[in-house]
C-alpha cells in the first residue's frame, strides 16, 4: 500500500510497548475481544493514509515476536534501561529518532488506547498540518468539571479552581483531560525540547468512547460490556 505523503514529510509511527506492567499482567498481550491489546493499535496504525512507517518500541521478546504477527516492524530493541517501571515514554521516543534521522514528524500511538482509529490518527495529522504544529496531544472533555473539584486542607474544603462561581453545570465552561491515545511532534523540536507538552502544544479532541485508557481489569471488562451493547468498532486486518 502506498502512502499518501502529507506536505512531502516524512511520518513515522511509533507504539511503545515494554514487557513489565503493574496493573495487568503481560497487558499489552493480553487478549481483548479476540485480538491482543497490542493488536488493536498496529491494526488501526496500518490503515493511516499518512504514517510512513509504523514501529513498535519494546524490552520484551515475546512483544516483539507478536508485533511481527500483526505486520509491525520492530528494528531496535528497546535497552533495558528504558523499559523499566520509572523510565518515561519520552525517552524512547527521543531514542527511536536519533536512530531514524529520516522521519521529519513522530505520531506515538500507546497501546493502551485500543479504541482510537485511523481515523482520528489521521485527522490528528491534518489538523497538526492545517496549525502549522509543532506539538499536539489528543484530548477529550472531562466528565467531572475542576470547577466542582476540591481538596482538603486542615479537615476543610477548599476549591481546586480558587474563585468558582459557578452553579449551575451548564454554566461550566468545557474542560478536557489528556486521553493518552495520540501524541504528536515536529522531530527537531522534540528531540531539542524532550517533551510533547510545551505552551505551543495544541490539543485534537476526540470523543469520551473512544478516549478510554486501559490501566486495570475493570478496563477490559468495561469494553467487553461496551462491546455486548454492540457499542464497539472491532478493528479489521
Amino acid at each position: 500500500m502506498v502512502k499518501a505523503m502529507i506536505y512531502r514529510k516524512k511520518i513515522l509511527g511509533l507504539i511503545p510497548a515494554r514487557g513489565g506492567s503493574k496493573g495487568v499482567k503481560d497487558k499489552n498481550l493480553k487478549n481483548l475481544l479476540g485480538i491482543p491489546l497490542l493488536g488493536w493499535t498496529i491494526l488501526e496504525g496500518k490503515k493511516s493514509k499518512y504514517l510512513d512507517k509504523l514501529i513498535v518500541s519494546s524490552d520484551d521478546i515475546r512483544i516483539l515476536d507478536e508485533a511481527r504477527k500483526w505486520g509491525c516492524d520492530s528494528p531496535f530493541d528497546r535497552p533495558k534501561e528504558l523499559a523499566t517501571d520509572e523510565s518515561p515514554t519520552i525517552d524512547t521516543v527521543l531514542h527511536i529518532l536519533t536512530h531514524m534521522p529520516e522521519y521529519e514528524y513522530v505520531v506515538l500511538l500507546q497501546p493502551t488506547s485500543p479504541l482510537r482509529n485511523h481515523e482520528d490518527i489521521d485527522r490528528c495529522i491534518e489538523f497538526c498540518f492545517e496549525k502549522n504544529a509543532s506539538y499536539c496531544v489528543s484530548v477529550s472533555e472531562s466528565r467531572e468539571s475542576p470547577f466542582w473539584s476540591y481538596y482538603e486542607d486542615s479537615d476543610k474544603l477548599k476549591a481546586v479552581v480558587q474563585g468558582n462561581s459557578y452553579i449551575r453545570r451548564q454554566d461550566l465552561p468545557p474542560t478536557y483531560q489528556i486521553n493518552g491515545a495520540i501524541y504528536f511532534a515536529q522531530a527537531a523540536r522534540i528531540l531539542k525540547d524532550k517533551k510533547f507538552l510545551t505552551p505551543e502544544t495544541l490539543a485534537y479532541k476526540m470523543p469520551q468512547e473512544r478516549s478510554i485508557d486501559i490501566d486495570s481489569e475493570e478496563d477490559f471488562e468495561y469494553i467487553e460490556f461496551l462491546d455486548s451493547k454492540k457499542k464497539i468498532k472491532r478493528p479489521m486486518p
